[in-house]
């Protein structure tokens, strides 16, 4: 199962194979936990989202596109929903203040699991997202931070900025395209 691709995989998971799950899991389990625990700073919790996370993948009707993306980005969007469904609950619920932090990607736990070239790969990633935030500004920096590490929606946003919806989708929409810029001058695929 290991030389199968990442489509392969998902279809193979479509089909009910549970080695296909297995062989997803070990891929990206890793990739997984380090997003929920960079959102939420709570191991117990990031390991429930990976445990959702690869729930969804078993019993989702929707399947991964290869002709719209890296499988990555498709399962990142699953992640990234999944947590930020859990911080708007805690938000609803007032379950406690949750404080975050700027962006520290050196503080994502990187999985000793991972091949040399898997970890050199990670690195070089968050390395280039490091730089790439050298180019926003730290309104958009917290913008984004609001948006994909604090699960706001872009309604809850334009009330917590006081701005017009469209005012702030703009914004959201401008901060991505620069991201994305440099990302691409640094060869990091961001599609």
């Amino acid at each position: 199962m290991q030389n199968l691709s990442d489509y392969e995989l998902m279809l193979l998971v479509k089909g009910k194979q549970h080695a296909a799950l297995s062989a997803l899991y070990d891929r990206y389990a890793g990739l997984v936990y380090s997003f929920a625990w960079k959102a939420l700073r709570e191991e117990a919790a990031a390991k429930d989202i990976v445990q959702a996370v690869y729930l969804r993948l078993w019993t989702t009707e929707s399947s991964y596109d290869p002709e719209k993306g890296k499988f990555t980005n498709w399962l990142l969007t699953i992640v990234r929903n999944i947590t930020a469904d859990v911080l708007r609950k805690r938000r609803k619920e007032n379950v406690g203040v949750l404080h975050y932090l700027r962006e520290d990607l050196e503080r994502i736990p990187d999985r000793l699991s991972l091949s040399p070239e898997q970890q050199a790969e990670h690195q070089f990633v968050k390395e280039q997202i490091r730089g790439a935030y050298r180019h926003l500004s730290k309104q958009q920096i917290t913008l984004l931070e609001h948006f994909y590490w604090q699960g706001y929606t872009l309604s809850e946003l334009a009330a917590l900025y006081d701005q017009p919806l469209g005012t702030v989708k703009n914004r959201l929409h401008q901060t991505l395209k620069i991201l994305r810029r440099h990302l691409s001058a640094e060869g990091v695929g961001t599609g």
